[in-house]
C-alpha cells in the first residue's frame, strides 16, 4: 500500500465538497444495557469417549492491544468472554452485538508487544479526541477519511510501538488477562483460555509471521514472550520448550499464513539454514495445528497454484503483501496445502517432515467478539471496518480496494472433537489435530481413514466406535496400507445455516520424481447430481436473491455421508487426504451490508461457506 499521508493527499485534496455524511442504518439501535435480554443458560455436556463436536474462537483481542485501541475498541477480556458465552455486548462504535448461539470455548489472545500500554497512556489519535459514533453520526466524508488516514498512518509507521516496553503496565495487563480467563473459565459448560499473541514481521510491519500461544491450563508463564524478547519462531519454541520443562504446557497456532510473503512455509529456517530433524519435531511438537480460515482471509489454497480446483478462489485478501509480482514460492510458503505437500516432499527426500499440522478457524476479532455471522457482521477493528459504511467505502472517501476491510471475510470457527469441554481435553485434541475450521457457520463433519478389510459399515449404529477402532480420525496417520483405505465421511449442515452443496476429498501425494502432486474429487454431492469418472459433478446452482440478501434452503442437503476409497491410490506411495464441505450459495456480509444502505454489493456478493478439516497422513 502506498504511504498512507501520501495517498491520503491524492483522494482528498480537490474533493472538499464531500462535507456530507450518509444515514447508515447498521449503527442503530444504541446499546442500552438494561433493555438487552441475558445470555442463554448453557448447560454442562456430558463426556463422551468418542468425542463431542466444540465449537470456539482463539483469536480475540480487546483494547489490551495496541492496534485495537488505537482503531477505538475500550472493551476488555471479561466482555470479550461474556460475548464468547451468548450475552449482548457494545460494539466499539456504540450498537449492539450478539451471537446467534453461545461457543463451547475462547480464547483472549491480546499482542504480547507492549500490552496494555495504549491504552493505559490513553494514546494521542483520533479515537480518543472523538468517539467514532460521533465521527461517523456528524463528521463529513472528509473529516472520517482523514481521521482513517491519520491512524492508519500511526499503525504503518510504528507498528505496535507505543515506546518503550512498560514492565509494570504489561505485567497488570497480563494478571487482568489471567483473572479473566480465570473467572469465566467453567469446566463442563465453557472454556476459557489463557493466551496471547506473538506479533513479530519479516522486514516490513504487513508481512506477518504471528502465532497465539495457548494455554493447556491455569498453569502458566509469569509473563508473555513477546516479539521483542525474540523475533525468530525459533525463540519461541525455545521460550515454550524451556516453560514445558516446569510443566508450564503451551503451544503456539500460526494464523495468516496468507500475508507472510512465502514465510510461514519457508524451506529453510529463520537463519536461512537447511532444515534439521530436531527442527522438524520441535515445530510440529509446538504447533499442532495452524488457524488457516479467518477475517483477514483464507489460507488453504491460492487459484494462481491450483487452477484445477474450482474453490479455490475463496476469501483471498485484495490486499496483502502478496503483490502481483509475487513469486510462484511466496504464493506456496503462505498456503496450507503446499505446505503439506513441501511436508511430504521432505519425508521422502530428508526423513522428516516439519509441516505435518491439522487446521482450524478463528476470527481475529479486534473488538472483544467474534464477528463470524455474515448477517450481522460487525467488522474486525472499528475504524477500518466497524459499520456498514465504512467497510463498503460509503462512509467516506475511499475508493474499493483502499480499504483492507473490503476484501475481508465474516472470521472463522475452531471445531474441537474433544472428550469433555476442558481446557486439558480440548487442548489435547489440538495436539492431536482432530480439528479443522470453518468460515463461520457450525457444519459438523466426522472424518476417518479405516483399514480396508474392516467390518466397517455406513449403516452401521456403532459406525463412529468402529471406525475409531479400525483406523484413525482426522489429524491422525495410518500407515502399512497396500489398498485404499476407505474414507468415512459425514457432514450435516449448521441447524441455523445452509443446506450443503458437497463433500470434497483433497488428496496430495509424490509422485515418482519425489515431487508433490495434488487433485480434488467431489466424492458426495447433494440432489440428483452424479460425479464423473474424473471425480467431478456439476454446480448445485443458485436461489440467492441481492435485492433482499435472502436464500431459500431449497436446494441441496442437510446431510451427505459417504464411504470412499481413492481410485488412483498405488502402494507404497506417501500422500495425505483431507475433506472440504462446502455449503450451497449464500450472500456474503457485503451483500447484507449493502441491502442495509441502499448501494450495490461488493464483490463478490455470493460464497460458498465451507469447513476444512485436518488431513490424515497414509503411508
Amino acid at each position: 500500500m502506498r504511504s498512507a499521508d501520501a495517498l491520503f493527499r491524492a483522494l482528498v485534496f480537490g474533493l472538499l465538497s464531500s462535507c456530507g455524511g450518509i444515514d447508515d442504518p447498521s449503527l442503530q439501535p444504541v446499546f442500552d444495557a438494561e433493555s438487552i435480554e441475558s445470555a442463554p443458560d448453557m448447560p454442562p455436556s456430558a463426556a463422551n469417549d468418542y468425542r463431542n463436536l466444540y465449537f470456539g474462537d482463539l483469536h480475540i483481542h480487546t483494547s489490551l492491544s495496541t492496534d485495537a485501541f488505537v482503531m477505538g475498541v475500550r472493551s476488555l477480556p471479561d466482555d470479550a468472554y461474556r460475548f464468547a458465552k451468548g450475552h449482548t455486548a457494545a460494539h466499539a462504535v456504540g450498537y449492539p452485538i450478539r451471537l446467534s448461539r453461545p461457543l463451547d470455548f475462547a480464547a483472549v489472545t491480546d499482542h504480547a508487544e507492549y500490552l496494555g500500554q495504549a491504552k493505559a497512556v490513553n494514546l494521542d489519535v483520533p479515537l480518543t479526541r472523538r468517539s467514532l459514533r460521533d465521527l461517523l453520526l456528524e463528521g463529513s466524508k472528509w473529516e472520517i477519511t482523514r481521521a482513517w488516514f491519520e491512524t492508519i498512518s500511526r499503525m504503518q509507521d510504528h507498528g505496535f510501538s507505543v515506546g518503550s516496553p512498560e514492565a509494570a503496565t504489561n505485567q497488570q495487563a497480563w494478571r487482568e488477562i489471567v483473572r479473566s480467563a480465570q473467572s469465566h473459565n467453567q469446566p463442563g459448560v465453557f472454556t476459557a483460555f489463557i493466551g496471547y499473541e506473538w506479533s513479530a514481521h519479516v522486514d516490513d510491519v504487513s508481512v506477518h509471521i504471528h502465532r497465539n500461544v495457548i494455554y493447556r491450563n491455569g498453569d502458566i508463564s509469569a509473563k508473555p514472550f513477546s516479539a521483542l524478547d525474540g523475533d525468530k519462531p525459533e525463540d519461541l519454541w525455545n521460550f515454550l520448550d524451556g516453560e514445558s520443562r516446569q510443566g508450564r504446557i503451551a503451544m503456539a497456532i500460526p494464523h495468516n499464513p496468507n500475508v507472510s510473503l512465502g514465510n510461514m512455509y519457508k524451506t529453510v529456517d529463520s537463519n536461512g539454514e537447511p532444515f534439521t530433524d530436531a527442527y522438524a519435531e520441535q515445530r510440529n511438537r509446538f504447533e499442532p495445528v495452524h488457524e488457516i480460515l479467518q477475517v483477514k482471509g483464507a489460507s488453504e489454497v491460492h487459484p494462481m497454484l491450483s487452477a484445477d480446483d474450482e474453490f479455490a478462489d475463496f476469501s483471498i485478501a485484495a490486499i496483502s503483501p502478496l503483490t502481483a509480482d509475487a513469486t510462484e514460492a511466496q504464493i506456496a510458503g503462505s498456503y496450507s496445502r503446499y505446505a503439506l505437500l513441501t511436508g511430504i516432499e521432505l519425508v521422502e527426500s530428508r526423513g522428516f517432515n516439519p509441516f505435518e499440522f491439522g487446521v482450524i478457524g478463528s476470527s481475529d476479532s479486534h473488538n472483544a467478539s467474534s464477528p463470524v455471522e455474515e448477517d450481522s457482521y460487525h467488522g474486525k477493528l472499528p475504524m477500518m471496518d466497524g459499520s456498514a459504511g465504512l467497510r463498503t467505502s460509503q462512509a467516506n472517501l475511499l475508493p474499493v480496494g483502499v480499504n483492507p476491510a473490503n476484501s475481508w471475510s465474516s472470521g472463522g470457527l475452531a471445531a474441537v472433537w474433544a472428550r469433555e469441554n476442558t481446557r486439558e481435553s480440548l487442548f489435547d485434541a489440538l495436539q492431536r489435530r482432530e480439528t479443522y475450521g470453518t468460515s463461520g457457520p457450525r457444519i459438523k463433519v466426522r472424518f476417518f481413514a479405516v483399514r480396508e478389510s474392516a467390518a466397517v459399515q455406513l449403516e452401521d449404529h456403532d459406525l463412529v466406535a468402529k471406525s475409531y477402532s479400525a483406523g484413525v480420525p482426522m489429524g491422525g496417520r495410518l500407515e502399512g496400507q497396500e489398498v485404499s483405505p476407505r474414507f468415512i465421511v459425514w457432514a450435516e449442515r449448521d441447524p441455523l445455516g445452509a443446506n450443503l452443496d458437497r463433500i470434497q476429498i483433497i488428496k496430495g501425494w509424490i509422485d515418482d520424481r519425489g515431487v508433490g502432486q495434488e487433485r480434488t474429487f467431489d466424492v458426495a454431492v447433494s440432489g440428483s447430481r452424479s460425479i464423473d469418472a474424473a471425480g467431478k459433478t456439476t454446480p448445485v446452482g443458485s436461489n440467492v436473491d441481492l435485492v433482499r440478501a435472502s436464500y431459500k434452503n431449497t436446494i441441496g442437503a442437510a446431510s451427505l455421508k459417504v464411504s470412499w476409497q481413492d481410485p488412483s491410490f498405488r502402494s507404497g506411495e506417501r500422500a495425505f487426504y483431507y475433506v472440504r464441505v462446502l455449503e450451497i450459495p449464500t450472500p456474503r456480509w457485503s451483500t447484507y451490508d449493502a441491502v442495509k444502505l441502499g448501494t450495490e454489493p461488493l464483490d463478490p456478493a455470493v460464497i460458498q461457506e465451507r469447513a476444512i478439516t485436518s488431513a490424515i497422513w497414509v503411508k
